[in-house]
């Protein structure tokens, strides 16, 4: 008797525990960002069949570092081939700073993974949205008041998808804090 107890107290465990993971459903939160196919075909490259908030977000934090790191590389490239030209090197270097290691995006990720991992969402959304407003100095000026930079490299399209990876993030995370 003891024995079955036994097994129906661990069989009720393990069905509470997988409802309580969140699975994610792409459609809800893609809906709202501004790229709606690039948000889906983001979320939906996700490998294997893990779909829970947790560990999608936490694939999504990990592509967001991917494209700071190949936009911050791609910045190295074009500050080397700038050459005599102020305008331009200055652009390259102001955002090399937004987004670099030194006290960019790519120096918060350091503070993002303690966050996410300790549940602390309202600080990574935060960080999220300090990311997406160096990208939108980035793209257009020092100042909101400067005109955008017209920047013929294809810098503005990798500056682009990190503001876009940082909104889904941001709209996964209010998913959490918000349910």
């Amino acid at each position: 008797m003891v024995r079955i107890l036994s097994y129906a107290v661990v069989f009720i465990l393990c069905v509470t525990s997988c409802y309580a993971v969140k699975v994610v459903n792409v459609d809800a939160i893609c809906k709202n960002v501004t790229d709606y196919t690039f948000c889906s075909n983001l979320l939906n490259a996700k490998p294997g069949t893990s779909r829970d908030l947790v560990s999608l977000t936490q694939y999504t934090i990990d592509a967001l570092r991917v494209n700071v790191t190949n936009t911050v590389k791609l910045l190295d490239s074009l500050i080397a081939h700038s050459g005599s030209n102020f305008n331009l090197t200055y652009h390259y270097n102001m955002c090399s700073e937004l987004f670099g290691i030194q006290k960019g995006a790519l120096h918060t990720f350091e503070d993002v993974d303690k966050l996410f991992k300790t549940g602390d969402y309202e600080s990574v959304v935060e960080s999220m949205k300090t990311i997406q407003f160096d990208a939108f100095i980035c793209l257009s000026g020092e100042s909101p008041s400067d005109p955008p930079y017209e920047d013929t490299s294809v810098l503005p399209k990798y500056v682009n998808v990190v503001n876009l990876v940082a909104e889904i993030i941001i709209r996964m995370l209010s998913y959490v804090i918000n349910t």
